[in-house]
C-alpha cells in the first residue's frame, strides 16, 4: 500500500496535453506534415485555416499548432505571400484533438517547399 502512495506522489499533477504541429503551413490541397509536440503549460491545440483570393486566384493555407486559449476562436487578417488572408483559430484541448492529416507524397513536399522558399528569398 505504502508503494502505491509513493507511486500516485511520483506522478506529476498536470498530464501535459500533446498537439500536432505542422512542419510548415501547407497550401491546399497539401496536407499538413504534421508531428505530436508536447503544448507549453497552459496551451490548446490548434488548427487555422487561412484563406486568401486575388480576383480568380483562391489559396488556403492549413496550420496546426499549438496557442494560448485566449487567442482561440480568433478570426483576422494576415499578410502572407503579397495576398491578404483572413484566418479563423479554431481550438481544442484533449490530446491530438487538431489532427493532422495523412503526410503528402514526397513530391508534393518539394514543390511546397520550392515555392515557400521563392516568397522567402525575394
Amino acid at each position: 500500500m505504502l508503494q502505491l502512495v509513493l507511486l500516485l506522489l511520483l506522478l506529476p499533477a498536470v498530464v501535459p496535453l500533446f498537439c500536432y504541429t505542422c512542419v510548415f503551413p501547407t497550401i491546399a490541397p497539401l496536407q499538413c506534415i504534421g508531428f505530436p509536440l508536447q503544448c507549453p503549460e497552459g496551451q490548446v491545440c490548434l488548427s487555422s485555416t487561412a484563406v486568401g483570393q486575388e480576383g480568380d486566384f483562391r489559396v488556403m493555407i492549413n496550420e496546426r499548432s499549438c496557442i494560448l486559449r485566449s487567442l482561440c476562436s480568433v478570426s483576422g487578417e494576415k499578410h502572407i505571400m503579397g495576398l491578404n488572408f483572413t484566418f479563423t483559430n479554431d481550438c481544442c484541448d484533449s490530446h491530438l484533438c487538431n489532427g493532422a492529416a495523412v503526410p503528402a507524397a514526397p513530391y508534393w513536399l518539394a514543390t511546397v517547399l520550392t515555392l515557400l522558399a521563392s516568397y522567402t528569398f525575394k
